[in-house]
């Protein structure tokens, strides 16, 4: 494992400040090293909750705001998530490690290159990586029981609603990227519904045919 400073604990230190109370959570940033699932020039902020940039114009998710989001799903061991931005896999083992399986898409082929090894090195095997559009999806292994967006968009995708079960949670940041609100919705038989608004927060932009233009510039 790479020396650097800091620990686990100190993460899960945190998270606990900043309100995550679900103790398998917890577990689960604990025994995930997120050393190894940042850049080795990152490395040092690696046990701090601060987000780090990983390439192509992308960053990490700060790790008190991606358990928010996770804590926010209610995972209970069983389900079958969906995960559109994969980064470089630390969000993706944690949901790997309270899930029955994940399946996870990103659009950046180096990016998930990367993820592909960090995942494989730390030995998390119930995770199908796809490269492509994260914005439609993915439909082949729907319906799902719960999916977390990591990328903003002013309303849900079409195809992402779709693909949730009913009674599935969906967690997204909502709105034009640089200035969201994080919010939990839940399937029901008459559409998605907004259950819960986490918290103000700032993410890239999610992009593809149902999201913003590639070629469209992030706000930061």
């Amino acid at each position: 494992m790479t020396s650097v400073p800091g620990r686990p604990d100190d993460l899960v230190r945190a998270l606990r400040a900043a309100g995550i109370r679900d103790e398998r959570l917890l577990e689960a940033v604990r025994t995930t090293p997120r050393a190894e699932f940042v850049p080795a020039a990152q490395a040092v902020a690696a046990y701090r909750d601060v987000p780090v940039p990983i390439g192509q114009g992308q960053v990490t998710t700060q790790p008190s705001l991606s358990a928010t989001m996770i804590e926010s799903l209610g995972l209970e061991g069983s389900e079958h998530v969906l995960e559109v931005g994969t980064g470089l896999g630390f969000q993706t083992a944690l949901l790997a490690r309270l899930a029955a399986d994940v399946v996870s898409i990103e659009l950046w082929p180096e990016i998930a290159r990367q993820a592909r090894g960090n995942l494989a090195r730390q030995g998390v095997r119930n995770v199908d990586l796809r490269v492509g559009d994260g914005s439609g999806g993915v439909p082949d292994r729907a319906p799902y029981d719960a999916v977390v967006v990591s990328a903003a968009f002013p309303e849900v995708p079409a195809p992402l609603v779709a693909q949730l079960r009913l009674s599935g949670r969906l967690v997204q940041p909502i709105g034009p990227g640089g200035n969201e609100q994080v919010v939990c919705f839940v399937r029901t038989a008459s559409g998605l519904e907004q259950w819960r608004i986490l918290t103000a927060a700032r993410f890239v932009r999610l992009r593809g045919r149902y999201g913003f233009p590639p070629d469209d510039a992030d706000s930061t």
